[in-house]
């Protein structure tokens, strides 16, 4: 349940989605992700229940279980609602994603048209591949009704199993970071947030919260950006404090490389006015 931070997974419904489901693995990453919209997450419960008790799931027809059993039985990704075109109604290939189209894009005055198709078949005048439908391939009429309900609802929202992975794949990465690199990775959130002083004052309490201590702004120790000093120390940037801009900081970074530590308050205004005036006379002259 700690998932602040992790991509994907840092609201409230889908961390405690995760924490029902106790992913164990990319794969698992892959269907929170999917089923964490408007159109399957109404079937987060049932995948819950069937994954923890695959025993009672049952397929109005048993060739569903080939495409679903993978995912217990519910619909993730859109390619079973076209494997299932392909598998209970006789769809080709590109049939099957012309009915993905139509569903994805919400042409409603198309899927009257394609719900006659599924269940009661198709035979095209141009002599192409006929559609047999599900009746004729032996389910009843009362489950492929239900079913092409629950297919058209999925279908509206649904990701393919290719865009889920590739979201899960970075919620991966942000989950190992944060278990095997956490002060690293807290820097790295509050550095992406620098500029938003409320999402930097959250992430800089949460990091506090995994013991890492945060060390104020120095002159001569802090960079533009939270920087990492030692495990569990991170030293302020003071690219975050109100009203200095992380270009003005690096340029006091680079003359206190160059020259030296700032001695002190007289020092620091000698030096930094000193380049503050040479870059005023630069822009001057190509103004000129």
């Amino acid at each position: 349940g700690d998932n602040d931070g992790v991509f994907q997974l840092e609201s409230g419904g889908i961390s405690n989605f995760a924490k029902e489901m106790k992913p164990e693995n990319i794969e698992d990453l892959t269907v929170i992700s999917a089923m964490y919209r408007p159109g399957p997450m109404d079937e987060i419960p049932t995948y819950v229940h069937n994954r923890k008790n695959p025993e009672s799931i049952v397929y109005p027809d048993p060739r569903m279980k080939d495409v679903l059993g993978v995912t217990f039985g519910v619909m993730v990704y859109q390619e079973q609602v076209m494997k299932l075109c392909q598998v209970l109604a006789g769809y080709t290939m590109g049939q099957a994603d012309g009915v993905r189209k139509i569903m994805g894009k919400k042409l409603a005055d198309k899927l009257p048209i394609e719900k006659q198709r599924f269940i009661y078949g198709w035979e095209d005048p141009e002599g192409k591949k006929s559609i047999e439908g599900v009746l004729k391939r032996g389910m009843t009429l009362e489950a492929a009704e239900k079913l092409w309900g629950q297919m058209e609802k999925f279908g509206s929202y649904a990701f393919n199993k290719a865009h889920a992975c590739a979201y899960s794949f970075v919620t991966y990465q942000t989950a190992y970071m944060k278990t095997y690199h956490i002060t690293e990775f807290y820097t790295a959130i509050i550095n992406n947030r620098i500029t938003k002083s409320d999402e930097l004052t959250h992430y800089m309490g949460l990091a506090r919260q995994h013991d890492i201590k945060i060390l104020p702004p120095d002159i001569n120790k802090s960079q533009a950006y939270f920087s990492v000093e030692d495990d569990h120390l991170v030293r302020y940037g003071l690219g975050g404090l109100k009203g200095v801009g992380v270009g003005l900081v690096e340029e006091l970074v680079a003359e206190r490389e160059k020259n030296g530590e700032f001695k002190n308050l007289y020092d620091f205004i000698n030096r930094m006015g000193h380049e503050a005036r040479s870059e005023e006379r630069r822009v001057g002259k190509e103004c000129r």
